[in-house]
């Protein structure tokens, strides 16, 4: 396997194989810097602009228009080419009054959706593991990396923790509060962002246990047309009770 971690560079032949780039005509591409994603689930900012959305032709043109605060990412203008993009991820661009969301699609593994500036308020963020604090609080850590407070009246009876690890909450970008709870669970309606079944969508019919950790569980679905599938429980992202959160890609759901 391609080594792509530790190192500030990476070659073009080894970078994750998603993404949209000529790996023969540079023997360089962008590594995305340390942050909220993986390099196995992101891309650089700069490849997003240049080679996805076509605002630039070359690496030089998008590093400008990224250094002049056109893209906002969650809310957040964003100067960095390298800053790392990921499932779940809104696109703004403020000029344009476009908003787009970072979504997992077959064979693609991430690709843009447009969506509606109301949309854009909201995201829905994995919980990947959680801990007690002092106090006795809860802190939620989500997908992106960020860390959600989740405050308790009595440590000893801690009746307001009702998430579970691989469950998602729909955060408000505007003020990081959670305003919805989507448990992972038979029911619900999941997508997968990995594996051989990556941006696949369905209900979630069964979880089967194994010796293993809980992220290795295997977790059927089945999609809008009655098929079934199974992926590890590592993949599944949770993302509505009776219906998605968010806008889907056609087909998804």
């Amino acid at each position: 396997m391609a080594r792509m971690g530790g190192r500030r560079h990476l070659k073009a032949l080894a970078a994750p194989a998603f993404w949209p780039i000529l790996r023969k005509e540079h023997k360089w591409v962008v590594k995305p810097s340390p942050g909220p994603h993986p390099i196995e689930r992101c891309i650089s900012l700069l490849i997003l602009v240049r080679d996805i959305l076509k605002y630039a032709k070359t690496g030089a043109e998008a590093r400008k228009i990224i250094a002049e605060g056109h893209f906002k990412i969650d809310g957040r203008v964003r100067r960095n080419y390298k800053y790392p993009v990921g499932p779940m991820d809104v696109i703004e661009l403020p000029k344009t009054g476009e908003y787009y969301r970072v979504i997992p699609v077959p064979t693609k593994v991430l690709d843009l959706l447009k969506i509606a500036p109301e949309e854009a308020r909201i995201k829905p963020c994995r919980i990947e593991n959680k801990t007690t604090v002092r106090g006795g609080h809860i802190q939620l850590n989500l997908h992106d990396g960020r860390n959600v407070l989740v405050k308790v009246s009595d440590p000893r009876n801690p009746v307001e923790d009702v998430y579970e690890t691989l469950g998602t909450v729909v955060i408000s970008l505007e003020d990081n509060r959670i305003i919805d709870y989507i448990p992972p669970e038979k029911g619900v309606i999941a997508i997968v962002i990995g594996g051989k079944n990556v941006g696949r969508g369905g209900r979630i019919v069964d979880i089967i246990p194994g010796a293993l950790k809980r992220r290795k569980y295997i977790v059927t679905l089945q999609d809008k047309s009655g098929n079934l599938f199974q992926t590890s429980f590592e993949y599944v992202f949770p993302i509505g009770k009776d219906k998605p959160v968010i806008t889907l890609p056609e087909g998804a759901w």
